[in-house]
């Protein structure tokens, strides 16, 4: 079951922590929530925001994006390019992460839900008695529109 976070739930987490409630760290959030389901490195937050005439410093955004992703609103994911990229963590814990396509090409990601390991996992955690909580899954290829575009 997802979950849409809000600002009131950014407010509350970071209250939980005796955290506060900065502009800077609304405004990021904003750029999720008006971003959702995109996944955005430090740079792209801080160009949307300076397309918007909004001045955060970029290590600013750094800051409040790892910040988020500690408490859970954002995901911090690694795609093999050696940049950083986030997405609002609207999963459930106890359900799995969707999966993604990374485009070896052109460097687009895209989400693929369909969660076929189920099986692979219990046969894993019967034979092992290891206690799966979660997983991760990276395809490496081509998309679509790179291999329209040349021989791959």
């Amino acid at each position: 079951m997802e979950k849409q976070f809000t600002m009131e739930d950014l407010k509350k987490r970071l209250q939980e922590r005796q955290l506060k409630m900065t502009p800077q760290r609304k405004t990021v959030l904003q750029v999720f929530l008006d971003h959702s389901g995109e996944h955005l490195s430090a740079e792209d937050v801080h160009d949307i925001l300076r397309e918007n005439q909004l001045e955060i410093g970029l290590a600013t955004v750094y800051r409040s994006l790892d910040l988020l992703a500690e408490i859970g609103i954002l995901q911090k994911m690694e795609f093999g390019d050696g940049c950083s990229r986030y997405e609002v963590n609207t999963t459930d814990p106890h359900h799995h992460h969707h999966h993604h396509l990374i485009c070896t090409r052109c460097g687009k990601v895209i989400e693929f839900a369909d969660d076929m390991l189920e099986d692979l996992e219990n046969d894993i955690a019967q034979k092992s008695g290891f206690k799966i909580v979660d997983h991760q899954v990276k395809f490496f290829g081509i998309c679509k529109e790179c291999q329209a575009q040349g021989e791959d």
